[in-house]
């Protein structure tokens, strides 16, 4: 069972910077791309960052040119990483990572304990 741990969250003023780092336990056979989602008070789930194996990106809209996912070793990727910069009051969340064994499953886990962000106006 692939455990992933995710920390770096807290408070930042609107305009700030944060970063996350989420860490998994898998194999590289076991997870082959890693995501982050988020969960505002009241509202659903929903899909902030991905990166496959191979380094491909992909960000949802509302974070476009503000937010930049990465990892380490490229060969063996363990560590991911979201640069979260000129933070809204709108990405207050608890952010999730997901460490999957295939993109198409990011959306189903398994997934951290989650870290939370509050960004002030």
């Amino acid at each position: 069972q692939v455990q992933v741990v995710e920390s770096g969250g807290g408070v930042a003023q609107a305009g700030g910077s944060l970063r996350l780092s989420c860490a998994h336990t898998g194999s590289i056979f076991s997870v082959n791309a890693m995501g982050w989602y988020r969960q505002a008070p009241g509202k659903q789930r929903e899909f902030v960052a991905s990166i496959t194996r191979s380094g491909i990106t992909n960000y949802a809209d509302s974070v476009k040119g503000r937010f930049t996912i990465s990892r380490d070793n490229p060969a063996n990727p363990t560590t991911m990483f979201l640069q979260m910069n000129d933070l809204k009051p709108e990405d207050t969340a608890v952010y999730y990572c997901s460490a999957p064994q295939s993109l198409a499953t990011l959306p189903f886990g398994p997934w951290g304990q989650g870290t939370r962000v509050t960004v002030s106006s």
